[in-house]
């Protein structure tokens, strides 16, 4: 081995775990940490986060970098190794524009946030939340501000989440799926309504944490590697290949929450354990991208989980699970109410044909703030306003309004397009494995996900953060992120459903 890619190696290996120290302190603060302990934890984590950063901006990097050209251009592009001094040297130009003193300052603000989150939620109070908002709109302004000259200020914010793609890209792509699913929601709010009311009786939480539980073992999560808790928002962390964590959100009367909740997650996590172990301790240790990796926590909660297959296999199993509760539902009912479209307030429980307009909403929000034609004392009022607009109801409080969702108080600012842009890449991601596996839907109907988890892991989760999202896609599918495989997805699968 060249003994400055070792020495690259080692000095990648280190960060990586302090990033994974970083990862535990965080999963323990949204799952086990009292209250109390947050002023403590945020002083720890941003500590942490400015040793990480530190060490990784250092000049010798910078050094290493530059002596690995020739090593690198003389490699197969596609080899580990090229790739690894490839996305080393993509983010140490990124990052040394950042000083350490604000790396220090937005992990101690986002920590303190996201309890302070926590509480304005609870209480549905939005100015609880106000002044730790500001802050870090103002910060991630200024984070913005060390990569100017930009073609739009969300640039270099949406970069951080999806390496290479432009704002100007999300709204081309955006602008084309809108109208598409516009026209399908405005045909299917003609139709009768669906009943979904057996979604909502009281199921022993117990029960439903169990039934997801094997649904999540059955599509390939290794529990010998994993583990499930609970939190206020569900979500996925890693701290090692061999130690990934996801947490769920369980209610007594709503069982789609918490067992979809589990689908998606479990996508994550299995993307994250079927990385090859050669990448392990790098930066290529992760997924491509946040659109790639919701393209997988989608695929499998959606496509394979709200699937009609899926339901055939797994059905006997929920009324098991719940004798009696479900006597009188039919598979076909059971079905239409898992996939029942209705225009609802909260992203994490709306259905596939209106999801995409949440997350339109929070982009637009996003970019006027950060153009300044948005104060943050306004965004609950604009929120409302804006949910009316676009899927014609309001919320009656915050909770279910502007402080629905987490990410904003982690600073994730330029994240949100990567939930649609997920959807986007699932649906062409799977036309592939269609095509690959003709006998997919049989498979899926006789609880067998061996062969689909195989073709996942084979074409996108064995290769990590080896290349940029459009490459990959384009790698897999045969083109850069198009929604026309998702427009006809959903046409297909809502058309039959409701028989337009």
């Amino acid at each position: 081995m060249n003994k400055e890619f070792g020495e690259l190696k080692e000095r990648l290996g280190e960060i990586h775990d302090l990033h994974s120290a970083v990862a535990v302190l965080g999963w323990d603060q949204q799952v086990n940490m009292p209250a109390a302990g947050a002023e403590g934890r945020a002083n720890q984590i941003s500590l942490l986060c400015r040793l990480s950063h530190e060490k990784f901006v250092d000049g010798r990097v910078g050094e290493m970098l530059e002596n690995l050209k020739a090593f690198a251009d003389g490699l197969d592009p596609e080899s580990d190794e090229a790739c690894l001094v490839k996305v080393t040297r993509r983010e140490y130009d990124r990052n040394v524009k950042v000083p350490s003193s604000f790396v220090a300052e937005f992990a101690r603000t986002t920590s303190n946030a996201h309890v302070e989150w926590e509480k304005a939620k609870a209480a549905s109070d939005f100015l609880i939340f106000r002044p730790w908002l500001e802050k870090i709109f103002d910060l991630r302004r200024e984070y913005a501000g060390f990569f100017a000259p930009y073609d739009h200020i969300y640039d270099p914010l949406l970069d951080e989440f999806e390496p290479g793609l432009k704002t100007a890209d999300v709204k081309e792509i955006f602008e084309k799926v809108r109208p598409a699913q516009v026209e399908l929601i405005k045909e299917i709010g003609r139709c009768p309504e669906t009943d979904d009311s057996f979604l909502h009786q009281e199921l022993d939480p117990q029960k439903q944490w169990e039934l997801g539980v094997e649904a999540s073992t059955a599509i390939g999560f290794d529990w010998s590697r994993g583990r499930q808790d609970r939190s206020v928002h569900p979500f996925t962390t890693t701290f090692d290949l061999n130690d990934v964590r996801i947490t769920t959100r369980i209610m007594p009367n709503n069982f789609a929450s918490g067992f979809f909740s589990t689908m998606h997650e479990s996508g994550h996590a299995m993307y994250e354990q079927g990385i090859s172990p050669s990448l392990r301790n790098t930066l290529l240790c992760s997924g491509a991208s946040l659109g790639i990796h919701e393209s997988q926590s989608r695929l499998w909660e959606n496509l394979v989980g709200r699937s009609f297959d899926f339901w055939v296999f797994f059905y006997p199993r929920l009324r098991d699970k719940f004798p009696g509760c479900f006597d009188n539902v039919s598979l076909k009912d059971f079905y239409r109410g898992i996939n029942r479209v209705k225009r609802s307030l909260i992203r994490t429980e709306s259905d596939e044909a209106t999801y995409n307009l949440h997350i339109m909403l929070r982009l637009e929000i996003e970019i006027a703030v950060l153009e300044g034609k948005v104060a943050v004392r306004d965004l609950p009022e604009i929120w409302n306003a804006r949910m009316e607009e676009y899927l014609g109801v309001a919320p009656d409080n915050d909770a279910h309004g502007i402080l629905q969702d987490v990410h904003w108080a982690g600073g994730a600012v330029g994240y949100f397009p990567t939930y649609a842009l997920g959807n986007m890449i699932s649906a062409q991601i799977w036309e592939c494995v269609s095509r690959d596996i003709p006998d997919l839907s049989e498979k899926i109907r006789q609880g067998s996900f061996s062969e689909l988890h195989g073709w996942l892991a084979e074409n996108i989760y064995r290769h990590g953060a080896k290349f940029e999202p459009q490459t990959l896609v384009k790698k897999v599918t045969g083109s850069k992120i198009d929604p026309a495989a998702y427009i006809r997805y959903l046409n297909r699968k809502y058309r039959e459903i409701y028989s337009l």
